[in-house]
């Protein structure tokens, strides 16, 4: 089954207020594990990226594309949703069956 990914009306909004730009940069949906000392205790998060891998696979959305890397799509379901978390100030990843993070950041790795 293909991956399918929607924002919510609030986390496309959120997005556009703090990066009116986010339309001309790469927004990657990344399964981090750094600093966790193990690949299974990763934690989803937004990035903004300059450079995307060769593997990475683009995703439409109803929003911007989002890009993820298909090795770690074992961690993601098919059904995705980003929304934004008004009380928290920050973003959700939810699909029907769970909730991946309830709270996830967006990190612009384009500046330096």
């Amino acid at each position: 089954m293909e991956m399918n990914i929607t924002f919510s009306e609030r986390a496309a909004q959120e997005i556009e207020k703090l990066y009116p730009n986010a339309g001309e940069k790469n927004l990657k949906l990344k399964y981090d594990t750094e600093d966790t000392g193990c690949v299974m205790c990763g934690v989803t998060v937004l990035w903004f990226v300059k450079e995307l891998s060769e593997s990475d696979e683009k995703i439409e959305t109803n929003a911007w594309p989002v890009y993820v890397e298909p090795s770690k799509n074992v961690f993601l379901d098919d059904e995705l949703k980003i929304d934004y978390v008004e009380s928290a100030h920050c973003f959700s990843l939810k699909s029907p069956g769970q909730i991946l993070n309830a709270r996830m950041s967006l990190i612009d790795k384009t500046i330096n």
